[in-house]
């Protein structure tokens, strides 16, 4: 397969770190005019090209190429970062609601995810309180369109999806497949997104958080 193309990485010369992915998949947005502007490259897709590739990884070795790509072509490029995403978290969080149940939860965020029910139009919910609470909000996707519910929420997911990414384990390594695929290539943890990736499939693996995991550009 000569010329034939083996992986893709999308990456999106843009002003500022990126926090959500919805924004840089808008087709309506126009590249030309920011680029003159753009001070950070933001990596926010790899995929195999080939489907005999499947189970093969490229992408340690084709971002650097790419970073050091922009290095020499950009020069106002200052900041390189993916826009990753993040998934089992949600997977983890049911574990954990399950075996910790309301001790999951600091007294506050118990009281306001508490106070959610009497809000909430179903019957069938109105005894139904803390971190119970907080695990059948996550799956019906739909609690961002409801800000009283998203504001209430967005404290202890954010502090548990941290704890996700920092402490839960796989042996040695992190849990997270895409976290100890950017630590283990030098890496680091930059800055967790709320409502990063407002589709299905976000809400669906990762309650719609994102992670910026900042790249080294000296790492060859």
């Amino acid at each position: 397969m000569p010329n034939e193309p083996l992986i893709f990485v999308w990456v999106a010369l843009v002003k500022g770190m990126s926090g959500d992915v919805q924004t840089l998949l808008d087709t309506e947005r126009t590249s030309t005019e920011d680029l003159a502007d753009a001070d950070s490259a933001i990596f926010y897709s790899i995929s195999n090209a080939q489907n005999g590739l499947a189970g093969i990884s490229f992408g340690n070795f084709l971002i650097k190429r790419v970073v050091e790509d922009l290095v020499n072509r950009y020069k106002h490029i200052k900041t390189f970062a993916t826009l990753s995403p993040i998934p089992g978290f949600l997977g983890w969080l049911e574990e954990r609601i399950a075996e910790e149940g309301d001790a999951l939860l600091g007294d506050a965020e118990l009281q306001a995810i508490s106070s959610i029910a009497k809000d909430i139009r179903k019957d069938a919910w109105k005894d139904i309180q803390g971190a119970r609470l907080l695990s059948m909000l996550c799956a019906r996707k739909v609690w961002n369109q409801r800000p009283e519910i998203a504001d209430v929420l967005r404290q202890p997911i954010m502090r548990l999806c941290a704890r996700y990414l920092t402490q839960a384990k796989r042996g040695k390594y992190a849990r997270n497949r895409v976290a100890h695929f950017h630590l283990s290539n030098g890496a680091r943890m930059e800055r967790i997104n709320w409502l990063g990736d407002t589709s299905k499939k976000g809400f669906d693996e990762s309650a719609g958080m994102m992670i910026n995991y900042l790249l080294n550009p000296a790492i060859r």
